[in-house]
This record gives C-alpha cells, structure tokens and sequence, in this order.
C-alpha cells in the first residue's frame, strides 16, 4: 500500500513539529491510543484499542525514527501486529514547509500488509487508510487551534508559551501515529 498526501496547517512550521511531538495531543488525535512509550534512542511503541461495529481489538506496534531534521523533516520505520487480525509494516517520509498562512505537512507512506489484511482488496486498504488519516487530521486541527489561537498561530515568530506546548525530549511524531493508526484500522476492518 502506498499512500500520500499534502495538508495545510494554519499553524507554523514550528509549532505544527511542536504539536507532532507531544504525545498527549497525539494521544487525543489518534481514536483508542492508550499507550506511547519510549523504548530507546527514537524508538517508541504504542497501543491501541478500538472498536467498530461489534469488533473489538488490541493492536501493538513499534516506531522508529530516523533522518531528523527539525522542524522540516523525518523518516519514520514502523511495525504494527494485530494478532490474528494481521500486521502491517513500512516506512513514511514527513515533510514540514513553511508557507505565509502558516506550513504545508506533505507525507509519503509505504506499507505492506499481511495475515487477514493480506486479504482484503486494494480498494477496500485504501479507503480504511483515506478515513484514518482524515480523522487524524481533523482531531489534530482541532488540537492545534486550542493551542495556538489564529492570531499567535498567523505571526511566525510567535513565542511558544512552555506550559501549552511541551514538547517531549525525543517526542513521538503524530506522523508515526497516523502511519501506526493506518495499519491498525485496516488489521481491524480485516477482523470484522
């Protein structure tokens, strides 16, 4: 499965990588997350729980980050296992580019699926993939408004205040969350 796409940001570039690496708002972005845990030097793993229709599952998964460039940039490696629901595994390149109403986030993911997931068509891995990661996107909107008003998110050089922002030393970027989400809501699609 590959997967890419461009997002507006009405925050800056700063602030948009600020927000990717602060695992409570991640936590609030990705629907069921309920664990994010350091492991090592870039290296992070997670938990979700979610539930649709009258499924429900636990999935795992493990991140990796690498080609660090802040606030511009990253690769992330990732692996997801959903038990008997299947796996899924890949790569995603992120890109953040300032522009005058704030930044650009572009993002390319290639994944590879198996166990029941392997399964299912195409069409089917990427509508579940377009879903997850609009949701994302949305909860993670939201997040950033509450936390950088239009009027400090329009100015560039807008001081971040510590206590609304932290970013976590070696923080887990929402990227790999949107790329772990993705491989979790196909495993669970597959399971139903």
């Amino acid at each position: 499965m590959d997967m890419q796409g461009t997002r507006q940001l009405s925050v800056t570039q700063q602030q948009a990588w600020d927000a990717l690496n602060n695992p409570e708002i991640l936590k609030a972005c990705i629907p069921g997350c309920d664990r994010i845990e350091v492991t090592g030097d870039n290296q992070f793993s997670m938990g979700t729980s979610l539930k649709i229709g009258p499924v429900s599952a636990k999935f795992s998964g493990k991140i990796v980050l690498s080609d660090m460039n802040p606030p511009a940039s990253y690769t992330l490696t990732f692996e997801g296992q959903g038990g008997v629901a299947g796996f899924g595994k890949g790569t995603a390149q992120v890109a953040l580019v300032p522009h005058p109403e704030g930044c650009e986030l572009s993002y390319t993911v290639h994944a590879q699926v198996g166990g029941k997931i392997a399964q299912l068509g195409q069409r089917l891995i990427d509508g579940v993939a377009k879903s997850l990661s609009e949701d994302f996107f949305k909860r993670f909107d939201a997040e950033t408004e509450k936390l950088y008003p239009k009027a400090e998110a329009a100015s560039a050089e807008a001081p971040v205040a510590a206590e609304a922002a932290p970013a976590a030393a070696g923080g887990l970027p929402g990227w790999v969350w949107l790329a772990g989400a993705v491989v979790v809501g196909v495993a669970i699609y597959l399971a139903r």
